[in-house]
């Protein structure tokens, strides 16, 4: 039996309409798993038997994360948020967490990760933090648009290698200050946390690039999809 992994959903708010990248689907697909698209609901009874059904989550790109979520007022500088989307996701990663469920985190699965335990974000980089490193690339997303630095010892380390990587980005928001719940796995070249694993769990891993784009092309993000894979096994 394939693990099944949950997907949370991506929003239009236009369209009204939940949606979803097919690079998310095709890399979990590449590597052994059968991935699932879960529903934008509040309702804990239907989470609780969707997550049941799921032996991982990822927890995907999308909306900015809703600075109420880490205590902050919102900024005119933040992009659009989906309250709905934070709750739902702030009730399957207190599951995951409790039940020590495999879970990968993706761009905004980074940020929310981090600001659901006890950390901060910049809500825009481009008017918070001082860099020339290419952070909000343009197409094609699947080449490199920056270094990180991958630190010795961690999960990430012994999943791609230590040292400098290569990795494309695609975000204007990111860490600010560190949950106490978490340790930096990767920085990038202008001193942002690129990487996190969440202390204490088996596999709980967050990154704020973006494999979904470049799996097909660059060994480390097939890998780190693998592992993932292959924790919910």
């Amino acid at each position: 039996m394939k693990p099944v992994i949950g997907l949370i959903p991506l929003y239009d708010d236009d369209k009204e309409s939940l949606w979803m990248l097919p690079g998310y689907m095709r890399a979990v697909e590449t590597c052994g798993g059968l991935p699932v698209m879960l529903p934008l609901t509040n309702d804990e009874a239907d989470l609780s038997q969707a997550y049941q059904w799921c032996d991982g989550i990822l927890f995907t790109g999308g909306h900015d994360v809703s600075p109420s979520v880490y205590g902050e007022p919102q900024k005119e500088s933040c992009g659009r948020t989906c309250p709905a989307r934070d709750q739902m996701e702030g009730f399957l990663l207190d599951k995951c967490l409790q039940d020590h469920k495999p879970l990968l985190g993706i761009c905004r699965g980074i940020q929310f990760i981090n600001a659901r335990l006890g950390g901060t974000l910049y809500q825009d980089l481009p008017s918070e933090y001082e860099s020339g490193v290419e952070h909000h690339m343009t197409p094609p997303y699947d080449r490199t648009a920056h270094n990180v630095e991958v630190l010795k010892g961690t999960k990430l380390a012994g999943i791609i290698g230590e040292g400098v990587h290569g990795v494309n980005s695609y975000h204007h928001q990111a860490i600010k200050a560190l949950s106490p719940l978490v340790n930096v796995m990767a920085y990038s070249e202008d001193g942002l946390v690129e990487a996190i694993e969440v202390k204490d769990q088996e596999f709980a891993v967050a990154i704020q690039w973006h494999p979904e784009f470049s799996y097909k092309s660059d060994p480390d993000s097939i890998k780190l999809v693998q592992a993932f894979i292959d924790a919910c096994t």
